[in-house]
């Protein structure tokens, strides 16, 4: 981020962005798989510290055994960790699958909550899931999902100064309209797997370069 650039001129450069972004992933999407809000809830609980594809290896017989509140509610721990074993932390995370089941039948009628308070606040959930589940499972831009490469790119690309994923989502909530704030994520994480990744960022196939303060070309 210039110091000499206005905030008029970050804004114009930011949708140039967007579009340019858009153009290239015009299919982007959420990269866990899932059939219903449940479900997406699952899979990004296990996703911490875990691959997308890691999860999506696990969730099918996950969902086959633990279809739906109830039964992931009713899960034994030992069988529920065993399922999950290969995403890392499963202990923790069994725990928080376990509980926030049961919080859904509790407190929500087994029902996924559609704002971020209440969604915030069930095991396993932090701000970054809750803006995950509401933008993808119910169509609702609340907020922008800060992963490492939303992190990574909106920094190189001078979109923030900030490292707190809070902060650097705040900036970026004000340079884009709401209502791209959901795929804005999806298009940041694809061209941070695809071109600029986190050691070696190929600027000289990047379709950005001339609009990235980063840049090597």
């Amino acid at each position: 981020m210039s110091p000499r650039e206005s905030k008029k001129a970050r804004k114009a450069r930011s949708a140039e962005i967007y579009q340019l972004l858009l153009g290239e992933y015009p299919d982007a999407e959420c990269a866990l798989r899932h059939a219903s809000p449940f479900e997406l809830a699952v899979a990004t609980i296990l996703s911490a510290q875990c691959t997308d594809v890691r999860v999506n290896m696990v969730t099918p017989e996950l969902f086959r055994r633990y279809p739906d509140p109830e039964s992931l509610a009713a899960a034994l721990p030992e069988q529920l960790e065993d399922v999950i074993r290969s995403t890392g932390f499963f202990r923790n995370k069994t725990r928080n699958l376990i509980g926030m089941a049961n919080a859904l039948l509790d407190e929500h009628g087994g029902e996924l909550p559609r704002n971020i308070k209440q969604l915030s606040a069930l095991p396993g959930i932090g701000r970054k899931t809750a803006n995950v589940i509401l933008g993808n499972a119910f169509g609702i831009d609340e907020g922008v999902v800060v992963d490492t490469h939303v992190k990574r790119l909106s920094g190189r690309m001078g979109l923030t100064k900030e490292v707190s994923p809070v902060k650097i989502e705040r900036d970026l909530m004000a340079l884009f309209p709401r209502e791209v704030w959901t795929m804005l994520a999806h298009l940041l994480i694809y061209h941070g797997r695809q071109v600029c990744n986190a050691r070696r960022p190929r600027c000289n196939q990047c379709e950005l370069s001339h609009l990235c303060p980063s840049s090597a070309v």
